[in-house]
C-alpha cells in the first residue's frame, strides 16, 4: 500500500472530528471518500498533509515512512504528497506562471520542472493563455485548474483533492475530472473527497463513506453506486 491510515483520530478542542478511521490507498489508484458536510472528509486530508495534528495513537504511513515525523512543508517536498484544498487558496497577487514556479521551491530537478510546466500548460490550455495574468483575476474554473496544476508541480506521487467540483459549471466540472484522469494516467495516485457522490464514485475505482467522523461503508465504486443506503443518503434515489 502506498498510503496507510490506521486509527486516525483528530480533535478540535473537546470536539472529536475523527473517531479512529482506517483505510489504505494503492499506488496508481483513484480512491474517494464521500459523505455529508461536516462528516470529516476535509479533516482526513488535512491530517494526512499535517495541516491539523492527529492524536498520538494515530498511524499515518506513506511508502513505509511515518508521516507524523514530517512537518507540513516536508510532507510535500520530501514525500511527494500534494494537497489541493477546498477553496483553491492560490496566490492571487502572483501570476499563473509565478504560482506554478513557487510550487517548485524545494525541487532541484530544473530540467524536469520545465517539462512538468509544459505538461501542465498542455493539460490546461487556458492557463497557458493566461500565464502572465494575475491569478486573482482568473475565473473560478481557471483558479481550480491552477490549484491542481500547482499541486502537480509541487509533489505528484499522490494528490489529495478537496471538493474539486465546488463552484464549477457542469461542463467545467467534467473537463476538470477528465484532466484529473490524465494526471492519474501520468502516474499520480489520487485521494479525492467530494460531496458530489455520484461524480466521485464514477471517477474513482474504490470508495469509502464517512459519517460523523467514522467510516461506515467501503467497497468498489460500482458496488457503492448500487448500494441502497448510499443511493438513499447521497445519490438522490
Amino acid at each position: 500500500m502506498q498510503l496507510r491510515v490506521e486509527n486516525l483520530k483528530v480533535s478540535y478542542g473537546n470536539i472529536k472530528a475523527l473517531h479512529g478511521i482506517s483505510f489504505s490507498v494503492k499506488a496508481g489508484e483513484i480512491l474517494t471518500i464521500i459523505g455529508a458536510n461536516g462528516a470529516g472528509k476535509s479533516t482526513t486530508l488535512r491530517a494526512i498533509s499535517r495541516m491539523v495534528p492527529a492524536d498520538p495513537e494515530s498511524v499515518l504511513e506513506f511508502e513505509g515512512k511515518n508521516i507524523l515525523k514530517y512537518s507540513a512543508d516536508r510532507v510535500v517536498s520530501r514525500l511527494g504528497i500534494s494537497h489541493v484544498p477546498e477553496g483553491r487558496r492560490i496566490f492571487g497577487n502572483l501570476t499563473v506562471t509565478e504560482n506554478l514556479t513557487l510550487a517548485c521551491f524545494a525541487r532541484k530537478d530544473r530540467d524536469q520542472i520545465v517539462k512538468d510546466k509544459k505538461w501542465v500548460f498542455d493539460l490546461f490550455n487556458r492557463l497557458e493563455e493566461r500565464k502572465d495574468q494575475l491569478a486573482g483575476t482568473l475565473s473560478g474554473g481557471e483558479q481550480q485548474m491552477l490549484a491542481v496544476g500547482r499541486a502537480y508541480m509541487s509533489g505528484r506521487k499522490i494528490m489529495l483533492l478537496d471538493e474539486p467540483s465546488m463552484g464549477l459549471a457542469p461542463l467545467l466540472m467534467l473537463d476538470m475530472f477528465k484532466a484529473l484522469k490524465e494526471i492519474n494516467k501520468h502516474g499520480t495516485t489520487i485521494l479525492l473527497v467530494e460531496q458530489n457522490a455520484r461524480l466521485a464514485l464514477k471517477f474513482a475505482q474504490r470508495g469509502y463513506v464517512i459519517e460523523n467522523g467514522s467510516l461506515v461503508l467501503e467497497g468498489p465504486s460500482e458496488d457503492l453506486l448500487t448500494n441502497p443506503e448510499v443511493k438513499k443518503a447521497y445519490l438522490g434515489a
